[in-house]
């Protein structure tokens, strides 16, 4: 069971976390991002399957679906003294999911490549992943961890196993990694999250 979604900076939801029950009701007026929640929990469903990316793609990509408003408010807009203005981004371009379940919490974090001259210079990469065991992500609580190509699995000792230097920027570890005997917990995580509805 999930038991909390994180979000941020995806379409109207710039850092959201639900705590979630068995039974969870999403009410709200037309246009106030219910169907945000939904969209990102289906985009975290994606990884699983490996079109996280396609996924992205289909709503016209990361530049369509990043938070548009600013990065942080003024007293003053929160006060309601001035009106919310847009700004000239500083943070870099990052739409960041995640979820807590009962046996593994699970982060992912998508952004814009590096600057090329190749055609897909503006398609989104996962920068990184991250299984872990428990509600607060902790580095002793690390099970398993994607940063850029190289993805390493935490073993039964404690000691860190890297089990690929060369994972595409488009490919999920859940993907590619998902191995019963030097990545179960990948593995069961992926096959967990493939169950939703």
């Amino acid at each position: 069971m999930l038991k909390t979604l994180a979000v941020s900076n995806y379409r109207s939801l710039r850092n959201f976390v639900m705590p979630l029950e068995q039974l969870n009701l999403i009410t709200g007026p037309n246009g106030s991002g219910k169907s945000n929640v939904y969209r990102s929990l289906r985009l975290l469903a994606d990884t699983a399957r490996g079109e996280v990316i396609a996924s992205l793609a289909r709503e016209g990509g990361i530049s369509s679906t990043l938070w548009a408003g600013p990065e942080s408010f003024s007293a003053a807009v929160k006060r309601g003294d001035r009106p919310v203005e847009a700004t000239v981004r500083q943070e870099p371009v990052a739409l960041r999911l995640g979820f807590q379940s009962d046996e593994f919490s699970y982060a992912i974090d998508l952004g814009m490549p590096v600057p090329s001259a190749s055609a897909f210079g503006r398609d989104p990469v996962i920068k990184t992943e991250t299984i872990w065991h428990g509600a607060q992500l902790r580095p002793s609580s690390i099970l398993a961890e994607r940063r850029g190509s190289m993805v390493r699995v935490r073993q039964d000792g404690g000691d860190w196993d890297t089990v690929s230097s060369q994972l595409q920027p488009f490919e999920s570890m859940m993907e590619r990694i998902a191995d019963p005997q030097r990545a179960a917990e990948v593995l069961m995580l992926r096959d967990q999250i493939r169950t939703w509805r």
